[in-house]
């Protein structure tokens, strides 16, 4: 073995499983593996990336200006305390490398999004679990597991990959319950899909409090995943410590352009929202009516629950998905091995799924 060594923990982590993409021996397969918007990204938006090729010698804004003022503008926050990022991924990593090292610990709900446990591990500290409740995130169990040693506590609103939620009041109790010397992070990258009156994304908790921050994304509702490209909302002593951190060009000219223009096309937006409505609720009722639960996802995907008989469980009904040209996600690395993870798609691909599966469910070869 090499005598050069990564420092402590570093061996520790499990590197992240992305989506699968494509099978073999299968054209075109569809893939509803990775919570991808089901329309893709606004035309504006592919204008706007497409324009921007003629500067590509040029550097891009450090400090991404245009980009933090714009979405200051369209959610009403003040851009001083807006961070951009390469995707919502590289701000987590980055706050855990901030302000976790060895011997601190971070909480986060069993089911939450593997991205904390790895950013955590990287920086030195200890990830603890705390269970869920029906698929859901609680408050008392998370409280349950502070110590003297946390630092960071993680909470996915709505969660990846069970789509449920906290409401807005047990997300404020969650706060008032914790040290002022906890950061509470909550990643709201599916917020914008959220259409109940219980819910707030994390706005009104950090611009009354030193202790809160929220991460959003592009890579849902925009459909601009493969741009990377993500933002935070922060107090100001989060902004002058992350600024410490990252790197100096670290969103790119193009996703800078291409995420301003996605903002401005509101019409684009609603309709990506509308379809999500619509053809979530169809897919649950759906997949209801051949015998699978999903949980009551407020995202732009299902968590479905299969039995646990062998020939009917989840890794069979993945298998025979696979074998029919549909890619879904699986969930052993999440704790969930009865379960997969299914986005919803177009009304083509969605009509697909319960085809597939409705023979799955009766036992009918491939087909």
């Amino acid at each position: 073995m090499s005598p050069i060594k990564p420092k402590p923990g570093i061996l520790n982590v499990k590197p992240y499983e992305v989506g699968v993409s494509k099978l073999a021996g299968i054209a075109n397969a569809c893939k509803l593996s990775s919570n991808e918007s089901s329309l893709g990204p606004s035309p504006m938006a592919v204008a706007a990336y497409q324009a921007a090729a003629a500067k590509l010698h040029r550097y891009p804004d450090g400090a991404s200006t245009d980009l933090r003022m714009a979405i200051a503008a369209h959610y009403g926050l003040a851009a001083d305390r807006i961070i951009c990022g390469n995707g919502s991924d590289e701000l987590l990593h980055l706050l855990c490398q901030a302000y976790i090292g060895p011997g601190d610990e971070m909480v986060y709900s069993a089911h939450g999004f593997s991205i904390y446990p790895i950013a955590t591990l990287a920086a030195g500290g200890k990830p603890v679990a705390a269970p869920e409740r029906n698929h859901t995130a609680h408050v008392d169990e998370l409280l349950a597991c502070v110590t003297p040693a946390t630092r960071i506590l993680f909470l996915a609103n709505p969660n990846n990959p069970t789509g449920t939620y906290v409401t807005a009041a047990e997300v404020r109790r969650l706060r008032a319950a914790l040290r002022e010397d906890i950061l509470l992070v909550l990643d709201a990258a599916y917020a914008e899909f959220v259409r109940r009156n219980d819910y707030e994304a994390g706005i009104e908790l950090v611009s009354t409090h030193d202790n809160v921050v929220m991460t959003r994304t592009y890579s849902k509702i925009y459909g601009l995943a493969a741009l990377r490209l993500g933002w935070a909302y922060c107090p100001a002593h989060v902004i002058d410590v992350l600024n410490r951190v990252r790197g100096p060009f670290n969103v790119s000219l193009p996703a800078q352009a291409a995420g301003i223009a996605a903002l401005q096309d509101t019409a684009f937006t609603d309709a990506v929202v509308a379809h999500n409505e619509k053809w979530r609720g169809w897919l649950a009722d759906e997949l209801q009516k051949l015998g699978l639960f999903s949980d009551p996802s407020v995202a732009n995907f299902l968590l479905v629950s299969f039995p646990t008989e062998a020939g009917r469980d989840a890794p069979a009904a993945d298998a025979f998905l696979r074998q029919n040209g549909l890619i879904v996600r699986r969930m052993e690395g999440y704790g969930l091995p009865q379960c997969l993870r299914v986005t919803v798609g177009t009304e083509q691909e969605n009509r697909e799924v319960i085809r597939i599966l409705s023979n799955f469910m009766q036992g009918k070869a491939h087909v």
